[in-house]
């Protein structure tokens, strides 16, 4: 569990501590107050980025020239600045030149409104979403996401040269078929792991007879300098890589059909949920018991499948939750309720 945690120039926050309980953590404030922000800054103390920003500039407080978040999880101390120029990280009191030993402690799953992106528009929220559960549980996951993205981002800068060089373009195909082959078998044995969780999942918060069926869709063949070979012409016409794990999805399926053109509102959310939880159990399954960031989702739930979501998290887990105002279950045990107002927290009695 996360005992303490403790930002300083974090978003709206200029500074404050504390102590959290190792069951349900309630935060409940107007909209605007910082919620959310609480939960990101966990996310970003314990994996070092953050669901809601691409980039972690604009978590620096305005006004401020860096941001810190630091806890203790596990009976370990953590710490991590940043600064538009430098950054640092503590593990145990002790800099760390890498995060690998940092990253290797917690599994963190984020549950937010924004997830039925998941189900909706373009494939890069399933692709994140798959990134940030196999980085979690592979530790070969993240640096070979790196490499390819390092090797695809070189290749495409030369495509879009003028003139366009075509022998250093060749150069890049090696490095981006050996780390887009693994990252693909990678995507491709996270989701079989992932498929089944998720569709009891579903079945459990909608009680419905529906079958779920999640699928790995890869952005490219079997066999990809093959695939790169073949679609050639069409790279130099559009200056861009057109196949390759950077085009990756998910096919999401309620009764067979494609979710995202036939499932209503209410299935798609509760397919989004269903993805989420079945990340928190596949986490356990591993051994690591997540940590439960649950961003005021409950205005987009009904009673009884909020108690059903609540009855369906993982006992043992840690859980962070926000909301504007009581929205849920009475009977949940062990539990403490923080207020926010004007930008600042109490515990509630």
């Amino acid at each position: 569990m996360l005992k303490q945690l403790q930002l300083e120039n974090f978003r709206c926050f200029e500074s404050f501590s504390i102590r959290l309980n190792q069951r349900f953590n309630f935060f409940v404030g107007a909209n605007g107050e910082g919620k959310t922000s609480i939960l990101e800054a966990v996310c970003v103390l314990l994996r070092l980025q953050s669901q809601r920003s691409s980039s972690l500039a604009p978590l620096i407080k305005a006004g401020a020239k860096s941001f810190s978040v630091s806890g203790d999880y596990e009976g370990h101390s953590l710490r991590f600045k940043y600064g538009k120029l430098r950054r640092t990280l503590e593990y145990d009191r002790v800099d760390q030149r890498t995060a690998t030993d940092y990253l290797r402690l917690a599994r963190v799953v984020w549950f937010a409104n924004t997830d039925i992106e998941l189900m909706r528009g373009s494939s890069e929220p399933r692709r994140r979403y798959l990134d940030f559960v196999g980085s979690q549980i592979d530790a070969r996951y993240r640096p070979t996401l790196r490499a390819y993205e390092r090797a695809l981002r070189s290749r495409n800068a030369l495509l879009k040269s003028n003139p366009v060089r075509l022998p250093e373009i060749a150069a890049y195909d090696p490095p981006l078929i050996e780390h887009g082959t693994r990252l693909r078998a990678l995507r491709s044995d996270l989701v079989a792991r992932l498929a089944p969780l998720a569709a009891a999942a579903y079945a459990e918060i909608s009680n419905q007879k529906e079958r779920v069926d999640v699928y790995f869709a890869p952005g490219n063949a079997e066999d990809f300098a093959a695939d790169l070979a073949r679609t050639r012409e069409e790279q130099l016409r559009l200056r861009q890589t057109v196949v390759g794990p950077h085009r990756d999805d998910l096919d999401l399926c309620v009764d067979g059909m494609d979710a995202q053109l036939y499932a209503s509102e209410g299935q798609q959310r509760t397919l989004a949920l269903a993805l989420k939880l079945g990340q928190a159990r596949l986490f356990a399954e591993t051994g690591a018991m997540p940590l439960l960031l649950i961003d005021d989702i409950f205005g987009e739930l009904d009673p009884i499948r909020r108690e059903r979501l609540f009855g369906s998290l993982p006992e043992a887990a840690q859980k962070l939750v926000t909301s504007t105002a009581r929205k849920w279950p009475e009977d949940l045990g062990e539990q403490v309720t923080f207020r926010l107002q004007d930008r600042r927290i109490e515990k509630a009695e």
